[in-house]
């Protein structure tokens, strides 16, 4: 199984890994897209006043045109600890043992603006690109990605999509591969918006700590079931529904 999990738009700063290398980063078929995109955000920040106006930033928001400038040569950490925000605060990647903490960098996939799906323990610097952003001298994010991330991502045994829609259009699941799309809603189906990021952190913290092998929807709802987790068939196909309380 692999799961994929949109990035957030606040990062932890800093880091101690060595600089960005994007051939080591999961889907390294992705490397080309890769660096077409950094090399565009970094000559962006180059120029502040178009890069602000660009990334549509606040005054409060300008230090993370530095974060772009010194994109290649900037520390890393594992991306999983780099996003924050409710659903990695819910998921806690940095309170888990090793035992966990390998499992999410086998099995997640974290999807990126500038770098696409990146592994759980990839090293990612700090950065600021949205997957709505046009970068100039580039086509838009998702003629650059979708049928690059869709090609990689073909092989997969089953994959859980927990993405936001502006990242799955970033790179549809492939039709040959088993997928399904989690949509977090209430007893009574309404979907929700407010509970929506921790809902999907903690559902993907509880695979981490049980560990389960799974490769369709059908094993998933199962091991839901013996975990105690709501998760039920949706009335779309390919979508499977997380029930929380409001």
């Amino acid at each position: 199984m692999k799961i994929l999990l949109p990035p957030s738009e606040t990062k932890r700063p800093g880091g101690r890994g060595r600089p960005l290398e994007l051939a080591s980063l999961a889907l390294p078929v992705l490397t080309p897209q890769r660096e077409s995109v950094t090399d565009a955000l970094v000559s962006l920040a180059e120029d502040p006043a178009e890069a602000a106006r660009v990334l549509k930033l606040s005054d409060r928001q300008r230090s993370d045109i530095d974060h772009n400038r010194t994109l290649r040569t900037s520390p890393t950490m594992p991306a999983v600890d780099r996003y924050t925000g409710v659903l990695y605060d819910a998921l806690d990647a940095a309170g888990m043992d090793r035992t966990p903490r390998r499992w999410l960098g086998d099995h997640v996939l974290i999807h990126s603006a500038p770098f696409g799906p990146v592994g759980a323990l990839d090293a990612v610097p700090a950065y600021r690109l949205a997957a709505g952003t046009s970068l100039p001298g580039l086509p838009p994010l998702r003629r650059i990605w979708a049928d690059a991330v869709q090609a990689a991502l073909d092989g997969a045994v089953f994959v859980l999509d927990l993405r936001s829609e502006a990242y799955v259009s970033l790179g549809p699941v492939p039709p040959s591969v088993r997928s399904a799309y989690v949509r977090v809603v209430t007893e009574t189906g309404r979907a929700l918006n407010h509970f929506n990021k921790r809902a999907k952190g903690e559902l993907v913290r509880a695979l981490a700590l049980s560990r389960p092998r799974v490769r369709t929807p059908s094993a998933l709802l199962a091991w839901a079931e013996s975990e105690g987790v709501l998760l039920r068939r949706g009335a779309e196909e390919g979508v499977l529904e997380l029930v929380v309380s409001e």
